[in-house]
């Protein structure tokens, strides 16, 4: 699938890639939900109806990734509420032996994540991945998602990676064509971001099922 011989820097999202999706899915489709009903008397149902359609508003957008935002729209300690169920929080199979073996093959290997910062930080805490990583990128410093082809533009500022060489892993399929389009040659999508969801149609990318697949 790959030919490591031609890549020298290594892209990698966080949520949905490296760590299972189940935790976000579960955070906003139930436990978020389970708060905002309590806090306004309501039944959960009538939450989703009002939840959903806000977050369907955000999709895509800084503000959708952003814990500050959605705690001042919803009157509710997002942040906190994370750490209520960060017991779900888990890293895919095979993730930390691949990121041992592309350092150890002289790759450099970048986490690049929309995540805003206080998930981020909660996440890298619980996981004790930091130390895989030659940098930790967050789109929030920059003020864009990577859904937008010029993040890709500001990332090659900071990190001066060569487009031809680089790989980039990311479950997000608009995320995977903004950075084609920006000119990122290897992109690779994830068959199984939800570990308690079935595989999904990836489209026009080649998708791993598991990092042993590109392992080095």
């Amino acid at each position: 699938m790959l030919d490591w011989n031609n890549i020298s820097t290594v892209l990698l999202d966080m949520d949905g890639t490296l760590l299972d999706l189940h935790f976000d899915n579960y955070f906003w489709q139930h436990h978020v939900p389970l708060r905002y009903a309590e806090k306004n008397q309501l039944h959960i149902d009538d939450a989703r109806n009002i939840l959903v359609p806000k977050f369907k508003s955000a999709e895509g957008t800084m503000d959708w990734y952003c814990v500050d935002y959605w705690s001042g729209q919803l009157d509710l300690d997002i942040a906190q509420l994370k750490a209520e169920v960060d017991h779900l929080i888990a890293v895919h199979p095979h993730v930390v032996e691949f990121l041992d073996a592309t350092k150890a093959a002289g790759k450099h290997v970048a986490l690049v994540t929309n995540a805003h910062q206080k998930s981020l930080m909660l996440k890298m805490d619980r996981t004790a991945l930091t130390h895989h990583f030659d940098d930790i990128i967050c789109a929030h410093d920059f003020g864009l998602p990577k859904e937008e082809p010029v993040f890709w533009s500001n990332l090659n500022k900071k990190l001066h990676f060569e487009k031809e060489q680089t790989l980039l892993v990311d479950d997000t399929l608009s995320v995977l064509r903004s950075a084609q389009q920006y000119g990122i040659k290897h992109l690779l999508a994830v068959l199984n971001p939800d570990s308690q969801s079935p595989q999904r149609d990836t489209e026009e990318f080649q998708a791993i099922q598991d990092f042993r697949d590109i392992t080095p």
